[in-house]
This record gives structure tokens, C-alpha cells and sequence, in this order.
């Protein structure tokens, strides 16, 4: 009997293809075995009544037999042998065709052509070995959300398929489809990380495009090219390509490398600074530091140094004594001595 199906299998299987197959095979081994219920069982018998076969037939089929139904006949004992290996092929094309389908998605998961629902999502446009990597770490450490990682053909498949927040697109990074498939209009930020930065102008207009209202960070190699940026969107964040940190922090924090910038210009409208704290100051600790250099001299203290030890943004009741290192931002130098006149 398990001949007889392997070979109706193979035949009906290379006419119907995906879930009809298995769909057929039930059908007609419950066609079948009704049929021959029916003419087997004693007149008296009610299993092959319409209202109980379907029943018998289900249980019987998934090798379950709660037994309240059962044939009594010597031929219906074989029509239910024939009904459990019906039911166990059935089950057994169903997990077949159900692990390929699984796999399949998985498998266009991984070589990212599955077009994905995301929104108010991270974009990263562009992969470069290593680097991209270490973004994609830190965006998910500062708790970004859903990412989604966008590289060219050349890239085969997902680089990072263990970071389960971490989905993947492949395709022509400048091209409309990659920008749906990534669900780029939806995005909350994108990060364009180019090859160069030619590349890095084109996928930047193209993401523009597709979502002018997302914030966009973009790695330059010249930041004298920002302001070819700036004629696609005057918003755009520019960040210096060997500093990968800045990106992750302004697509988490935006704005914050124009902070940077102008802390770290020189004649910007704040300068980094450090003092020591001369013998017979009267600070009692880090807030007193605080308060007398921000409502003096406008000055943010950032952090101490006592000895060996930096302390940034320490807390308030730190003791600060003397020969202890303040670093500040302020717009001017401020002397060791300006600190005795409190």
C-alpha cells in the first residue's frame, strides 16, 4: 500500500507543484476511503454516515484515534490502514513544503530581496568590511530600533545575520526600488556611508527624494564637499569619514556634530580649556566648581582630574581639592588666580 502511494506521489507530484499537491492527496484519500467505508461497514454501522465521517476521518488521518469511532469490518480495518498513511503522506508533504517555504524566506532574507514593512526605522546606505559592522553595534547598543542595512550586489549576502534588529537590502543603492524595498520614505534617519563621495552625493539625492523629511547623516572624505550636500537639503549632517562614531551619535542625536564642530573650531563660539585648582581656592566640591565658573565666566565644566584619575561629568558632590584639573568650555582662558577672588 505504501508502494502503491509513493508511486501515485511521484506521478501526481510532477503535475502539481507547491501546496496543491498535498491539498489533492487529502481529497481524494477521503473520496476514496468514504467510498469504500461505505460499502465495507455493515448497513447498521454509522461511520460512514456524513455527519461522523469527517470526523473519524480527521482523527484517524493525524494518527490521533480518540477511538469513539471505528470500523468493525474486516475491510474497513484496511480502509482505516489506508486512511492513516494517506494522512501520515498528507502531513509529511505539508512539513516538506512548509520547510521549503520557510527556507526560501529565509534564504531571500539573507540575500536581502524580500521587500520589508518597516517605519520610523534606521537606514544605513552603504557597507564597508569592519566598519559598517561596528555602526551597525553601536546603533543597536544605544537602542536605535530597527535597522536596516543597504548594499550593493556585490555584497551576496546579510554581513550581520545574527543581529536579529538588523534587516538587509541588496541592490543599486541609487536606484527607487532599493529605497521601497528598504522602506526608505518611512524612515525615521538615514545614514549614507558611500564608497566615496561621489557615491555618497548620489545616494544622498536619491534618499532625499525618497523621504525629504528623514534625517540624514552623511560620511565625507572631504568635508569641503558639504556643500555640494547642501544644494540637495541645507539639513543634511555632514560628519568626517574616519570618525564612525559621529555618525551613530548625530543619527541618534541630531545636531550634535554641529556641538562638535564649533567646540572643536578654533573662534567658535565655545573653546575646551583646563585650569588647576590653586592652593587656597574654596571649593568644597565639583558643584561649587560648576556654579562659580558658569555664572563668572560662562564656562561648562566637563569633567576633573585628580591625579592620574578622569572623572567626566562627575557628580556634584566630588571633592575637588587643591592641584585638581578642571576641563571646561568657556569663551576665553580662565587664570588659576581668577579662582581665589570668589
Amino acid at each position: 500500500m505504501f508502494t502503491l502511494f509513493s508511486r501515485l506521489t511521484r506521478v501526481v507530484s510532477s503535475r502539481l507543484r507547491g501546496w496543491r499537491l498535498p491539498l489533492v492527496v487529502i481529497v481524494v484519500v477521503f473520496l476514496t476511503s468514504w467510498l469504500a467505508m461505505a460499502l465495507v461497514e455493515p448497513p447498521d454501522s454509522e461511520i460512514a454516515s456524513p455527519g461522523n465521517y469527517w470526523w473519524y476521518f480527521v482523527v484517524t488521518a493525524a494518527t490521533v484515534g480518540y477511538g469513539d469511532l471505528f470500523p468493525v469490518s474486516d475491510g474497513g480495518h484496511v480502509v482505516g490502514a489506508y486512511v492513516i498513511v494517506g494522512g501520515i503522506v498528507t502531513l509529511t508533504l505539508l512539513f516538506t513544503r512548509l520547510a521549503d517555504y520557510l527556507s526560501t524566506v529565509r534564504g531571500k532574507r539573507l540575500r536581502g530581496v524580500v521587500a520589508l514593512d518597516l517605519t520610523d526605522h534606521v537606514v544605513v546606505l552603504g557597507y564597508t568590511p569592519g566598519r559598517t559592522e561596528r555602526i551597525l553595534a553601536e546603533l543597536a547598543n544605544e537602542g536605535a530600533g530597527e535597522i536596516v542595512l543597504c548594499a550593493w550586489e556585490d555584497v551576496h549576502e546579510h554581513p550581520v545575520p545574527e543581529q536579529d534588529d538588523v534587516s538587509f537590502v541588496r541592490g543599486d543603492l541609487t536606484h527607487t526600488d532599493v529605497m521601497s524595498r528598504a522602506c526608505v520614505p518611512r524612515a525615521r534617519t538615514v545614514i549614507v556611508d558611500g564608497r566615496d563621495d561621489n557615491e555618497t552625493l548620489a545616494i544622498a539625492l536619491a534618499a532625499d527624494h525618497a523621504n525629504h523629511g528623514a534625517h540624514m547623516v552623511a560620511a565625507l572624505r572631504d568635508l569641503g564637499r558639504r556643500e555640494n550636500l547642501r544644494y540637495v537639503d541645507p539639513r543634511i549632517a555632514c560628519v568626517q569619514w574616519h570618525m564612525p562614531y559621529l555618525l551613530t551619535e548625530e543619527a541618534l542625536d541630531p545636531g550634535i556634530t554641529d556641538v562638535y564642530t564649533d567646540v572643536m573650531s578654533h573662534g567658535g563660539h565655545g573653546n575646551t580649556y583646563s585650569v588647576r585648582l590653586p592652593a587656597g581656592h574654596r571649593f568644597a566640591a565639583f558643584g561649587d566648581c560648576q556654579t562659580h565658573l558658569g555664572r563668572e565666566f560662562g564656562a561648562t565644566v566637563l569633567a576633573v582630574r585628580d591625579g592620574g584619575e578622569l572623572a567626566v561629568s562627575p557628580p556634584w558632590d566630588t571633592p575637588v581639592p587643591e592641584g585638581t584639573t578642571l576641563y571646561y568650555i568657556g569663551r576665553r582662558r580662565i587664570e588659576a588666580r581668577e579662582l581665589l577672588s570668589r
